[in-house]
């Protein structure tokens, strides 16, 4: 799901699907021109020395410049430059330049060059460049990007790009990012700026740095030998953990109310003027939203009633064009055409809650955790608007999550209007445990989202299996989820044809039990969006059981694994970062032949940890072994300091779930 009002300066590779990037790139190979104009900044950084990198280093980036000027009017302009050495094959990506433009950002040029190892020097520029949309699901949009691919990508060879933009913004800040995946051997920010303009410094991952100041209002930040960061699985947000440059400017004499001397009060107040006039009660809301509601007078189902309307009703559609990034089109506007993006669907939502008695405020956030920096003011890093909606105390405390407790407005229940898969009562794991801003009519207030506890993200797995004494299983299973263990897979399958969804369970149960054939499935509460997904299906798996001689060897942990290898192998430098705190429980009933009998089985096991917690236990009643099991995870965030503890659980568990139960036949027990 592609949310609006993305920051995608900093982020284009999210923005652009893959289909549309194969077809970009199948056409944005230009015919490589000679050319003897290479730009003296880009050979003086290809002559360079270089020092010996690991033979798994793909490229290296020679040099990254950004030179912000900005006019008396507010006009900035801004050169981009980056330089990269390709070292193997699979730097060849490094040659794909996206550049982006909208009204307010203008693209007034852009050239690219490559020198190969045979001192051949190669230039495309902007007419070779294939033009695209940024959103796949836009229906009016003015964000577009060029994209340019450098000829002779390969390695040993050298490849740089210049471009230039200007633009007015709305909003007069720049974020520079300058680590990446691969060695930065020189990065350089250059800020100018008039006579009576003044910045604040912001510096994210990194230790301040102070500027030379060249010349009048000319600073330049400069960093060397930059290490790169290298990709782990489940890190947290790159741009949590990359160092950035952050900049704000403006004229000396501006106003306190200026969203240029930011603060998150004064960007709430900007964002709340915003939608002045957009949130009207209009005849037509008013007639729809008491439609909705009519005859209920309990305060939540009206709610209720009015969220789902928004949710399944108004087609989510991105729409971008000049303010309309930030700026939310008209509640009346948005009902009459049946369509709107994330800030569309809480304006419309937030008119109608009014129209019976309820408040509600629009929170801003970004839909990567830990993306937003909670000292740098910026409306920048948002791309995501959902609803903070005020209700009764006594209605909430029936026990509805997520609340937001708030000292003023009460406790505040969360609400994606967007999501169309997660119903009033549930929040998208991403937003849990976030930073968001809350918008009221007198300013903003930077607030951290509540994680939803582990009750509300439930998975229950219970077994009934019978094991013959060629030590084959089969039983059928049933699955029971709430929260979004069942958004997930409700998704997965709403998406697909009923003639396709077979494989989505044969596929899930490949995951649980190697080898094991699907041979029923069956679903319910698909379209019960407020409800449980209960997933019902048989299973056969040949040889199960080892059967050596008279001896019967199997695991009762039979289905389902809920430990990582994540941590084994070389030392991790980042945090673990978990999607969402849930509660998992299993419990199998395994049949057994009646000829053997049990001499060994596992012993129960508990770990408790501050952030998680784990016990399995086995018991036999007759012939029938019983194997249940509980697992707890309690945080989301992991930070190097606890992954020893971390790896530890996983390895308990792991050991629990390889634990056999050994069978006899009886004269062999016996003899035992």
């Amino acid at each position: 799901m592609q949310k609006t009002w993305y920051s995608i300066k900093w982020n284009h590779r999210r923005l652009i699907n893959a289909s549309q990037l194969a077809l970009v790139i199948a056409l944005a190979f230009p015919d490589a021109r000679a050319f003897a104009g290479t730009p003296e900044w880009l050979k003086q950084v290809a002559q360079a020395p270089l020092p010996t990198f690991p033979q798994d280093t793909n490229a290296v980036v020679l040099l990254d410049e950004r030179l912000t000027a900005v006019s008396p009017a507010g006009e900035v302009r801004t050169t981009y430059r980056k330089a990269f050495k390709i070292l193997r094959p699979e730097g060849h990506s490094r040659g794909i330049v996206y550049v982006y433009f909208d009204s307010e950002t203008r693209l007034t040029s852009l050239k690219a060059w490559s020198i190969s190892s045979r001192n051949e020097e190669y230039e495309v520029n902007e007419r070779d460049a294939v033009e695209t949309a940024a959103y796949s699901e836009g229906l009016y949009a003015d964000t577009r990007y060029k994209v340019l691919q450098i000829p002779a990508s390969q390695p040993g060879n050298v490849i740089g790009y210049e471009y230039e933009q200007r633009q007015r913004p709305s909003v007069l800040q720049a974020v520079w990012s300058f680590q990446d995946e691969i060695p930065v051997q020189r990065a350089r920010f250059t800020l100018e700026l008039p006579p009576t303009w003044s910045y604040t410094a912001y510096w994210r991952n990194h230790a301040p740095l102070s500027p030379q100041q060249t010349s009048g209002n000319r600073w330049t930040w400069e960093l060397v030998n930059i290490e790169p960061i290298e990709p782990e699985l489940q890190m947290p947000a790159w741009r949590s953990v990359a160092g950035q440059f952050g900049l704000s400017f403006a004229p000396k004499a501006s106003t306190s109310a200026d969203i240029n001397n930011s603060t998150w009060a004064q960007i709430g107040r900007w964002y709340s003027e915003l939608t002045l006039g957009r949130r009207e009660i209009t005849p037509s809301i008013r007639d729809k939203a008491d439609a909705i509601a009519a005859g209920v007078t309990d305060p939540l189902m009206k709610v209720r009633r009015l969220a789902n309307y928004v949710q399944h009703g108004i087609r989510y559609v991105a729409i971008e064009i000049g303010i309309g990034g930030y700026q939310p089109h008209a509640a009346q506007d948005v009902l009459a055409s049946g369509y709107g993006d994330c800030k569309d669907k809480a304006t419309l939502l937030n008119a109608m809650l009014r129209e019976v008695g309820v408040d509600s405020y629009y929170l801003l956030i970004n839909d990567d955790r830990d993306f937003l920096a909670p000292d740098f003011p910026s409306p920048l890093g948002f791309n995501h608007v959902i609803l903070a909606i005020r209700l009764p105390r006594e209605v909430l405390a029936q026990g509805t999550y997520p609340i937001l407790p708030h000292e003023k407005l009460g406790p505040l229940l969360l609400f994606d209007p967007t999501d169309s898969s997660t119903p009033l009562g549930f929040l998208p794991p991403s937003l849990q445990s976030n930073y968001g801003l809350l918008v009221t009519d007198t300013g903003g207030e930077l607030v951290k989202l509540p994680l939803s506890p582990p009750s509300t993200n439930r998975l229950t797995r219970t077994a009934t299996l019978s094991l013959d004494k060629s030590g084959n299983l089969k039983g059928t299973v049933q699955e029971v989820r709430t929260g979004p263990a069942a958004v997930a897979l409700r998704e997965r399958l709403l998406n697909l044809p009923n003639n396709q969804r077979q494989k989505v369970f044969q596929n899930l149960l490949a995951d649980l039990l190697d080898g094991a054939v699907l041979t029923s499935a069956e679903v319910s509460g698909l379209v019960v969006f407020d409800g449980s997904l209960t997933l019902t299906y048989g299973l056969t798996a040949l040889a199960y059981a080892q059967h050596p001689g008279e001896i019967f060897l199997f695991r009762p942990c039979a289905l389902g694994q809920k430990s990582s290898d994540l941590l084994e192998g070389k030392p991790r430098k980042q945090p673990i970062v978990f999607s969402y705190a849930t509660l998992e429980n299993d419990a199998f009933d395994i049949s057994l032949p009646d000829e053997y009998a049990i001499v060994e089985m596992p012993q129960t096991v508990k770990y408790e940890y501050p952030f998680a917690s784990y016990k399995g236990e086995t018991h036999v009643e007759g012939h029938v072994l019983h194997y249940k099991r509980s697992y707890e995870l309690r945080d989301v965030r992991m930070p190097v300091e606890r992954l020893q503890d971390l790896k530890t659980f996983f390895r308990e568990i792991a050991d629990d779930e390889r634990a056999y139960t050994i069978l006899k036949a009886p004269a062999s027990a016996a003899a035992k």
